[in-house]
């Protein structure tokens, strides 16, 4: 059976500062636990309903699905839940394309864009500090497994455009169509905040405008969903280098 310590530890990583105090972090389900399981993630225990995994039997307890329930953070618990240790930050190559956030708070829209870096190859993402954490429940959740493949990196995002000799592009309103606009293989691709767009200090580093046109006759909608417009620039980022 689960202890009282284990449930109070297990619930509390669903709060950053807890995360961050204990250096470990949650993943729930089979599909996300099994891509974790042959990551580089050391694994610090796993709970599950089932004899379903391959991993370390030290390391496994089995558990009822009324104690599943009382450590999942979701509404459905499937399965089984496993802690992972949270790694140290990897320095990253600043050359090829590379993702930037500024100040992306939505949880499923920070899952959404690491699952499409991993489908569309990005292998860094650059983060500002405001952006929601990585291992928060909902980001793991949402990425799929594809935060095992993706470096994530958290800092002051207008030291590190400054400090890069990359071109930048920022996604806003208006600038060059990005169906048409000649695209590098290499660059860094800036997506702002789902409400305010790209921080006036953060636009201030970009080299490049670029926008997604509107082809709708009835112009009313104020912009896409952050992870949607992640999708398509990456899409034509992408195809050009196939057409090149």
């Amino acid at each position: 059976m689960l202890s009282k310590n284990q449930i109070k530890l297990i619930k509390s990583l669903s709060q950053k500062k807890s995360r961050q105090q204990n250096g470990l972090f949650s993943v729930e389900g089979i599909k996300g636990i099994s891509e974790f399981l042959k990551s580089d993630y050391i694994l610090r225990h796993l709970y599950t309903t089932e004899s379903v995994f391959d991993a370390s039997a030290d390391l496994t307890s089995e558990i009822s699905e009324v104690e599943l329930r009382k450590i999942s953070t979701l509404k459905n618990p499937n399965t089984a839940l496993a802690i992972f240790e949270i790694p140290d930050e990897i320095p990253f190559q600043r050359n090829g394309l590379i993702v930037a956030l500024d100040d992306v708070r939505d949880p499923g829209n920070l899952g959404t864009i690491i699952r499409l870096c991993d489908w569309y190859g990005i292998k860094n993402l650059v983060c500002s500090l405001n952006t929601v954490d990585c291992y928060n429940s909902k980001v793991v959740q949402a990425t799929m497994g594809s935060l095992t493949r993706v470096n994530v990196q958290y800092l002051e995002l207008k030291d590190y455009l400054e400090s890069s000799k990359a071109e930048v592009f920022g996604t806003l309103l208006a600038g060059e169509n990005i169906y048409t606009a000649t695209l590098p293989n290499e660059g860094i691709i800036i997506l702002g905040n789902e409400a305010n767009g790209i921080s006036e200090a953060i636009k201030s580093r970009v080299d490049r405008k670029v926008t997604i046109p509107q082809f709708g006759t009835i112009k009313e909608t104020e912009s896409l969903n952050v992870a949607n417009a992640t999708a398509i620039l990456l899409s034509e980022f992408r195809r050009r280098t196939i057409e090149t």
